[in-house]
């Protein structure tokens, strides 16, 4: 029997959807006692300054400190990495200039999700952060999958981020989850035929039983596929170029 690997979490953006992420690995894990549950070893580190409208500073900043957070982790005895944040994903760079052991995509990994489990769906609505829609990260995925995207726009993509703050600041009342629950339906009535929660808050909120359509969920597909890493269910793949996007 292969040793259990051990992940390797870059997390704090936000707090909570970090908390969440473990608690979805600790549900997803076939376990019986103590000793079979994975190995987490938590970069826990909310002062990453915000991914939204960045200054060249804080594109610097963040790039520097989710390299470090990388490295530390690597250090640690990671044998792979995830991030418990989407719009990060692009700004990576210098994580995977100074590390070695596999970064897995959060991106990658719900889109193949979708793909795999929902292989009749053709247009992907997706609610993200302005940053993660403004950069492409979900849209050039689908996209390469030959799947049309539908990202939020307009006041439904400011709406959705002033909801995402609301999350962040610790507000998960029914209020936030309707209004998400709302641009969700927006997005289906414009074509969607399923939605991506592409947030690592929306999913704290925002449930699949109030959309008609399938609602994947970026948490709950990293928190299955590192279960399915560490406990050699799946394989790890090479290094993924994200600096490349």
């Amino acid at each position: 029997m292969n040793a259990i690997k051990t992940v390797g979490v870059l997390g704090g953006m936000g707090p909570d959807a970090t908390v969440d992420f473990m608690a979805k690995v600790i549900a997803a894990t076939p376990a019986e006692r103590d000793q079979d549950h994975i190995p987490m070893l938590i970069d826990h580190d909310p002062r990453v300054p915000s991914r939204q409208d960045t200054t060249p500073a804080e594109d610097v900043t963040i790039r520097e400190m989710l390299a470090a957070m990388a490295v530390r982790l690597e250090a640690a005895g990671a044998d792979f990495l995830v991030m418990v944040c989407n719009t990060a994903h692009g700004w990576l760079d210098l994580a995977l200039e100074r590390t070695t052991v596999p970064f897995v995509d959060i991106v990658e990994v719900t889109a193949d999700a979708l793909t795999a489990r929902h292989p009749a769906v053709r247009t992907v609505g997706i609610m993200a952060t302005p940053a993660c829609l403004e950069a492409g990260l979900y849209q050039r995925v689908l996209e390469s999958r030959g799947l049309a995207s539908l990202p939020a726009e307009g006041r439904a993509r400011r709406d959705l981020m002033r909801l995402i703050d609301r999350v962040k600041a610790g507000d998960q009342g029914e209020d936030v989850a309707a209004g998400m629950a709302v641009i969700a339906q927006g997005l289906v009535a414009q074509g969607a035929d399923a939605v991506i929660a592409g947030c690592t808050e929306i999913p704290l909120v925002l449930a699949a039983e109030q959309l008609p359509v399938p609602l994947i969920s970026s948490t709950d597909e990293l928190a299955r596929r590192t279960v399915a890493l560490a406990l050699g269910e799946a394989t790890l793949q090479s290094r993924r170029h994200l600096a490349e996007r």
